[in-house]
């Protein structure tokens, strides 16, 4: 893997941090056309069952965001699903990292 830049770095510490503080199994975090970041884990009621990406990007898209420049998550999973990121960010890469932040793949741009 390449070097990471400061902003993507960023992203992978809010979702790893967001992952820890909620004790789930993944946390993720979105960065829209301005900048703003979004972190969130994964919703697991009996009646609403979310992704920590498709939270994040929800959260992106409540607060006005048009496009997605990045989305980053910490999980086990090997293969995310990554389909709310193409929704609103279908050139975004999706950064997927390990438990303990290391960048394993980078999913499309």
């Amino acid at each position: 893997m390449s070097e990471l830049g400061a902003e993507d770095a960023k992203i992978i510490t809010l979702a790893r941090s967001t992952r820890a503080r909620a004790g789930a199994a993944e946390g993720a975090a979105v960065r829209d056309e301005t900048g703003r970041t979004y972190a969130a884990g994964p919703v697991d009621l009996p009646s609403l069952k979310l992704t920590a990406l498709q939270v994040a990007v929800a959260m992106a898209v409540s607060s006005g965001a048009q496009d997605l420049e990045a989305a980053a998550v910490v999980t086990e999973e090997e293969t995310p699903d990554i389909a709310a990121v193409r929704d609103l960010g279908p050139k975004a890469p999706v950064l997927v990292a390990g438990p303990d932040g290391t960048l394993r793949t980078v999913l499309g741009s």
